[in-house]
């Protein structure tokens, strides 16, 4: 049996920030991860930075999110984004180049008027434009385009280099990484854990389930039932053309976004639902999410529609009954914690920071207890 400080579930973009963040408070942690790391749902997201109030709902989704509570911690997360790469000496394609949040309808227009009031609460910054000026700041949006609003703190990074960039800086400070070790036992023994994977047992004194959407599974090894499951949604991106859309450009009442990455591809998405979701192989997606998320795409930027597909994939999340992040400590199995839900990669950063205060017993540096999952918990066995 091996024994360290911290055991953390999955090692997706979650996973490896935590990790690394416990590392560097001078925890020693190991990182357990069923498959290969950054695989599922952390390397199949679209890799935005969403700072501005986001869309409400993704197609399908039947509790719309409450934007209004996002927005504090979306201001957090972008204040920590500006220091990652910095801080873990590497190249994440961390870009800021600003985004527009387009409206179509009178609906549309008055979530953009009360979102911008929402945002000048907590310090971000929006301005709100008239469909005219927003067509001579981005001549490629669409006459549909009624209004937008502008932020230059949106963006993304690539989501393929994120994750693994953390978990190499977090293996720096000591961090254990077993890749293809899936977690089959949760114990409490005493004042800790103990972990049980096919090759072992470890022994540790806190337990960091940040593992997607296997969430629920794994905190019920450990006799709690959460309210969680796992969904899938879909990404298109097109071939490599030359410079076209220099931001991110979003829909505040439908499910689309859309930028252009480094390479020179079109990455469009918005959460449309994948075909089929499959935890134990690859889920697949849907031709009729494909067609209406480029024709929402085409509508707002007709430009794209000169543009050939390369290719589609599925990715699975995790989501929650009020599509609410979930993140804390899980009443009556002390020394758990679990950290996942609703836009997971913006808020990497300061979820790392967020659990790494509870396992020290310090005052979290943003109010969460509202996000526990003690608001979850189904029952106990």
């Amino acid at each position: 049996m091996s024994t360290v400080d911290v055991v953390v579930i999955g090692a997706g973009v979650l996973g490896a920030s935590a990790a690394y963040r416990l590392a560097e408070k001078g925890f020693s942690v190991e990182v357990l991860e069923r498959g290969a790391p950054n695989r599922e749902g952390s390397g199949t997201t679209a890799g935005n930075l969403h700072i501005q109030a986001i869309h409400t709902r993704r197609p399908g989704q039947a509790v719309p999110v409450d934007s209004r509570r996002f927005l504090p911690l979306q201001k957090a997360a972008s204040d920590r984004w500006s220091t990652v790469e910095a801080e873990l000496g590497e190249e994440l394609e961390v870009r800021r180049p600003g985004g527009f949040m387009v409206a179509e309808t009178e609906d549309d227009l008055d979530q953009l008027t009360t979102k911008a009031v929402w945002e000048r609460e907590v310090g971000i910054k929006t301005e709100i434009l008239d469909g005219d000026t927003a067509r001579a700041e981005l001549p490629v949006l669409g006459p549909s385009v009624r209004a937008a609003t502008w932020c230059p703190d949106d963006g993304y990074a690539n989501p393929l280099l994120a994750g693994p960039a953390w978990l190499r800086a977090g293996m720096r400070l000591g961090v254990q990484l077993s890749p293809g070790t899936p977690v089959t036992g949760l114990e409490r023994r005493g004042e800790g854990w103990e972990v049980t994977t096919p090759t072992g047992t470890t022994s540790c004194r806190w337990v960091v389930n940040t593992a997607g959407p296997w969430i629920q599974p794994l905190t019920a090894l450990a006799g709690v039932e959460l309210r969680m499951r796992p969904v899938a949604i879909q990404m298109h991106v097109t071939v490599r053309v030359p410079p076209l859309l220099p931001c991110l450009v979003q829909h505040i009442g439908r499910g689309l976004s859309v930028k252009q990455v480094t390479a020179g591809n079109v990455l469009i998405g918005g959460g449309w639902p994948a075909e089929s979701l499959d935890l134990d192989a690859r889920s697949h997606a849907s031709l009729h999410s494909m067609a209406g998320n480029l024709a929402e795409a085409i509508r707002i930027l007709p430009p794209l529609s000169r543009l050939s597909l390369l290719r589609m994939w599925a990715g699975p999340l995790a989501a929650t009954p009020d599509e609410m992040p979930v993140i804390g400590a899980v009443p009556g199995a002390d020394g758990l914690l679990v950290a996942g839900g609703t836009y997971a990669f913006t808020f990497a950063p300061l979820w790392a920071d967020v659990l790494a205060a509870a396992v020290l017993g310090e005052p979290s540096p943003i109010d969460v207890r509202d996000l526990g999952p003690d608001r979850l918990i189904m029952g106990a066995k």
